[in-house]
């Protein structure tokens, strides 16, 4: 057993890991305002992001503020199926400009700690609160909606691959 399959916490030794979850989705733009490519892999290059990206090639919105809350967003699943219930917001996991979508963890609680995604290092840097921007490019609603639930900035600690279907923990 390993933590990869999510049976063993790799600090503690304990099972059932309660904050473990998965990857369910990896989406990159090339560039701002580009539609997202949905990818069933991705390479992770620390202190610059997800190779491909928009803020990897600097070339996204807000590249001209670098740092590295720029590399990966994330939003959890759990949070996109609250909007169709409780707004009828219909956000598609690749039209909600995050690079993971995750499944069975909260992404709230990585904020200011490392965390693997697969065999990538990561760190929690900040809640991805939604902007102005975000709702121009999908539906009206979506800003309002997403206000402290918009999912979590991270920085890649260490190069590796990620993958969808890749287990997620903190360590």
């Amino acid at each position: 057993m390993s933590p990869e399959d999510g049976s063993i916490d790799p600090v503690s030794g304990a099972s059932d890991l309660p904050r473990r979850g998965v990857v369910l989705s990896i989406h990159i733009a090339g560039s701002a305002g580009e539609k997202t490519t949905s990818l069933p892999e991705v390479r992770a290059v620390a202190g610059k992001g997800l190779e491909g990206d928009r803020y990897f090639n600097e070339k996204g919105t807000y590249s001209v503020t670098p740092g590295p809350d720029r590399e990966v967003t994330f939003i959890e699943e759990e949070v996109l199926q609250a909007l169709r219930s409780e707004r009828g917001i219909d956000l598609a996991p690749e039209e909600c400009r995050r690079n993971l979508v995750t499944s069975g963890i909260s992404l709230a609680e990585l904020v200011g700690k490392e965390f693997r995604v697969g065999g990538v290092t990561l760190r929690g840097i900040r809640i991805c609160e939604p902007c102005a921007y975000l709702e121009s490019l999908t539906t009206p609603g979506v800003l309002q909606a997403l206000v402290h639930r918009g999912g979590l900035r991270a920085q890649v600690l260490t190069d590796g691959v990620i993958r969808t279907g890749d287990a997620i923990w903190a360590l």
